[in-house]
């Protein structure tokens, strides 16, 4: 009983959200727009299809970039690792970074050296071409590499937690951090929606069995470009 009105919710949900998934993220020169929906009804929103790894290279990902800012030397690595630094690092010649201090949220540490950081994409590479890039242009696996337009794709963590994920699914690995799980699963959500990748059986019902103990967390995204 319980079970069924729970997905009668997520029906009526996806009833007034009707096609996200696959919404253009741009239309006649307008901004993309921001969808908030609750974990769960995020969760059913993801397209189902099994993975395929064939043909697969990281290099198939051109990163790091110059970034968002070109002329300012730094690359999307280095831009990513000053928007998120709690205490801002001296940045010199070249784009070194100096000093600075960051949290890492999967393992709850304190780290003070850039390189000791890895930037994370939240989807792995190998993920992200598993669940539908290998279908893009190099253009748009740039652009995903490199997003830097929302808050959910790149992440500074430690170089540890980072090796220790590789490119698992939350089905396979999970951030050992206690009180991140809610986070972690809404921003892996969420990068999928945006930029409409898809979800293998395994990985759906991992996502689904998170969103069950995640009640009150909601997942945030705009459609990518």
């Amino acid at each position: 009983m319980i079970k069924n009105l729970r997905r009668a919710a997520i029906a009526a949900v996806l009833l007034v959200v009707p096609f996200l998934a696959s919404a253009p993220a741009r239309a006649h020169g307008r901004a993309a727009e921001t969808y908030t929906l609750p974990m769960a009804a995020a969760v059913q929103l993801l397209p189902l299809a099994a993975e395929v790894r064939d043909g697969y290279q990281r290099t198939s990902f051109k990163h790091w970039n110059a970034g968002k800012h070109p002329a300012d030397g730094c690359n999307t690595r280095a831009e990513t690792l000053l928007s998120e630094a709690v205490d801002r690092p001296d940045v010199l010649r070249g784009c070194r970074l100096s000093g600075g201090r960051w949290w890492s949220y999967y393992d709850a540490r304190w780290v003070t050296s850039a390189s000791a950081l890895d930037v994370d994409h939240m989807v792995p590479l190998a993920e992200a071409w598993d669940s539908g890039a290998s279908q893009w242009t190099a253009t748009r696996r740039e652009a995903y590499a490199n997003d830097l337009d929302a808050v959910t794709s790149l992440v500074a963590v430690s170089a540890a937690s980072n090796r220790s994920k590789a490119d698992q699914d939350p089905a396979e690995w999970l951030p050992p951090a206690v009180g991140v799980l809610c986070r972690y699963v809404s921003e892996w959500t969420a990068t999928k929606l945006r930029w409409g990748l898809t979800a293998d059986a395994t990985e759906l019902e991992a996502l689904t069995q998170l969103a069950d103990a995640c009640p009150g967390t909601t997942v945030t995204y705009e459609p990518a470009p």
